[in-house]
C-alpha cells in the first residue's frame, strides 16, 4: 500500500534531521499546527508546548557552542553572535533545509493560505522539532541535531555582528536625520513565547522591519535591515 504523501515527508524529515524518534507520537506533535487540532484551540496537542521547550534547549546548546568555539570573545560579542543564529529567521531558514514544510499537518484554512511557507510558522516548528528529539533521545540527540544545522552558521554568519541599533543610529545622525525612532507594530504567539514585529523610522526614508523573540531582538533586526537595504551593510558581511 503506497504511504501518503505527508508520510512520506516525515519520513524524509528523519533523515534530514538523522535521528529516528523511539517516540512518533512527540514528532507528530511538533509537526502538528493548532489549526489542526479538535475544534483548533487544543493547545495541548499542538506544537505550541514544544515551541517552548526548544526555544531554550536551542539557546543552551547554541550557548555551549558559541562559549567553546570563541574562548577570546566578551559576553557582548557572544550575545550578538548568539541573537543572530537563534532569531526566528534563522530558525525558518533550519526548517526550510529540514524540508519540514510538507510534514506539518495543518487545518484546511491555514493550509490554503500557504502555512508550510510561513516564517514564523516555520520558525516554531523548528524549534517544536528540538524539544522532541530532545524529550526523545536527551540532550546528546539534541545538541547533535543543533550542531549539525547551526555549526556552519556560527563560523560563517548570513548578517553583520555589531550592534545594529548602535551602526544606524552613528549613521543618521551623521547625515543629520536624528534619531532613529522603533515602534512595535505586531505581537503574535503565546504569552509564554512572543514574537515581535518592529520598524524603524528616519525621517524620509523608507521604513524597515524586523522580528524576535524580544523587543530588543527585533529593533536590532530592523536596523540590520534597514543598514542592508541602504547598501551601508552587506548580506554576508561578517564583521562591518
Amino acid at each position: 500500500m503506497a504511504r501518503s504523501p505527508r508520510a512520506a515527508a516525515r519520513d524524509t524529515l528523519e533523515e534530514r534531521l538523522g535521528y529516528r524518534f523511539k517516540d512518533q507520537a512527540l514528532l507528530d506533535r511538533a509537526l502538528t499546527h493548532i489549526s489542526a487540532t479538535r475544534g483548533g484551540n487544543t493547545r495541548h496537542e499542538s506544537y505550541q508546548r514544544l515551541e517552548f521547550l526548544g526555544d531554550r534547549v536551542l539557546g543552551l546548546c547554541v550557548s555551549e557552542m558559541l562559549f567553546a568555539h570563541f574562548p577570546t570573545e566578551d559576553e557582548g560579542s557572544l550575545n550578538r553572535r548568539m541573537a543572530e543564529l537563534v532569531r526566528a529567521e534563522a530558525c525558518a531558514e533550519v526548517a526550510a533545509e529540514m524540508e519540514a514544510g510538507a510534514a506539518i499537518l495543518l487545518g484546511e484554512g491555514e493550509a490554503r493560505s500557504g502555512g508550510r511557507k510561513k516564517k514564523t510558522l516555520l520558525a516554531d516548528v523548528c524549534e517544536a522539532v528540538i524539544a522532541a528529539v530532545y524529550l526523545d533521545g536527551g540532550l546528546d540527540a539534541a545538541r547533535a541535531l543543533i550542531e549539525k544545522y547551526w555549526h556552519e552558521r556560527m563560523l560563517h554568519p548570513r548578517r553583520p555582528l555589531r550592534d545594529g541599533k548602535s551602526a544606524l543610529q552613528e549613521w543618521s545622525l551623521a547625515r543629520g536625520l536624528g534619531v532613529p525612532v522603533y515602534r512595535e507594530i505586531s505581537r503574535t504567539g503565546p504569552d509564554h513565547n512572543p514574537l515581535f514585529r518592529v520598524e524603524v523610522d528616519i525621517g524620509t526614508h523608507e521604513m524597515s522591519s524586523g522580528e524576535g523573540r524580544t523587543k530588543r531582538i527585533a529593533e536590532q533586526a530592523a536596523a540590520v535591515a534597514f543598514l542592508t537595504r541602504e547598501g551601508v551593510w552587506t548580506e554576508n558581511a561578517e564583521n562591518e
